[in-house]
């Protein structure tokens, strides 16, 4: 296992204390063209330092790019339910008389208190796009941090309004609850909603077909695949972009699992097989940073070290995963499948 990069400190990025400053004068809202990371300053560019002669193999992606890795950084903190949630303290049965539970609140509060501004200091310095998964609820506690993330160039795809059992919901239901998903970011942040990601992957029978109907294009709460693919929804395209539960910090470490340091080895190794895959077919990577937890010192220390170890490799790109679903939508060699029962 290699170890984390400690030599070089990640300083603060002023940046955020610019937006910061100019919060109160409102937020410009990312422009429509700007889905992929800086360092990709187009569609048809890739991250590496390669010279020409050791292009990579490649052409199921932009550019000829050989493999994108999609980052989803789930912003939670603060739409969390104020009892009985999940966290690292043990459960208790706390009266009616107790309104909240303030030790796990102060868990969460961590994620926008600390957690997503490192997070977003990190992806500007190594120039990276991500999806940010939101809950209503959340981005109306924080609207200037969620203006923030998308002013940065990120991503904004629901999360739903508030934490539910959406597999539950009457159909009536669950189309305002999905409503309630996309117009409560938008009305904040400005920015279309183009996808949807359920709480803990568990859709219910309606889902697919009203996501199709009020105009999302993807949603992510699969994992049957390592790459994009299309499915047939009310008689029309509806892209998957799956997702991940192995690269994914609130199993592993939140789960008291793994340490940083196997996290890292554990990404690095997925990485270097879908790397190799990559030579003759369309790859993608997945991997999910929570707000309270990628966002900790020592988490932020490995995703620096792994940046910095995907980026060493030709062709490597980061996208969004709006510009995933849309690339997909317009690719001929885009698998098609039915849906998983």
């Amino acid at each position: 296992m290699e170890p984390t990069n400690t030599d070089s400190a990640i300083p603060p990025n002023p940046q955020r204390r610019t937006f910061l400053a100019q919060a109160g004068a409102g937020a410009a809202v990312l422009a429509a063209g700007a889905l992929l990371s800086p360092a990709n300053a187009s569609a048809a560019q890739t991250t590496g330092a390669a010279p020409k002669s050791s292009k990579p193999k490649g052409g199921f992606w932009p550019g000829d790019g050989r493999l994108v890795v999609s980052i989803s950084m789930q912003f939670e903190a603060g739409g969390q339910p104020l009892k009985d949630t999940d966290s690292p303290f043990p459960r208790v049965n706390f009266p009616d008389s107790v309104p909240s539970d303030p030790a796990t609140n102060t868990w969460f509060a961590y994620g926008y208190r600390e957690g997503i501004p490192r997070l977003l200091d990190l992806w500007d310095r190594h120039g990276v796009k991500v999806t940010s998964h939101m809950i209503g609820d959340a981005v109306k506690r924080n609207p200037v941090l969620a203006r923030e993330i998308v002013t940065r160039g990120h991503e904004a795809s629901g999360h739903g309004p508030h934490w539910s059992s959406q597999f539950a919901m009457s159909r009536d239901e669950e189309r305002t609850f999905l409503q309630q998903a996309a117009s409560m970011l938008t009305e904040v942040t400005g920015q279309p909603v183009k996808g949807y990601n359920c709480n803990w992957l568990r859709r219910g029978p309606n889902t697919l077909s009203l996501l199709q109907e009020l105009g999302y294009v993807y949603h992510i709460d699969d994992v049957s695949r390592d790459e994009p693919f299309i499915e047939q929804v009310n008689g029309k395209d509806f892209v998957v972009v799956p997702y991940t539960l192995r690269n994914n910090d609130i199993v592993l470490i939140e789960g008291r699992n793994y340490s940083p340091g196997q996290f890292l080895e554990q990404i690095k190794l997925e990485f270097d097989q879908l790397y190799e895959e990559a030579g003759t077919r369309r790859r993608m990577m997945s991997i999910s940073a929570h707000d309270r937890i990628s966002g900790t010192p020592q988490m932020v220390r490995v995703w620096d070290e792994f940046l910095r170890y995907a980026k060493r490799h030709p062709g490597v790109a980061f996208m969004r995963k709006d510009a995933i679903a849309e690339y997909t939508l317009n690719s001929p060699l885009s698998i098609r499948e039915t849906e998983t029962i």
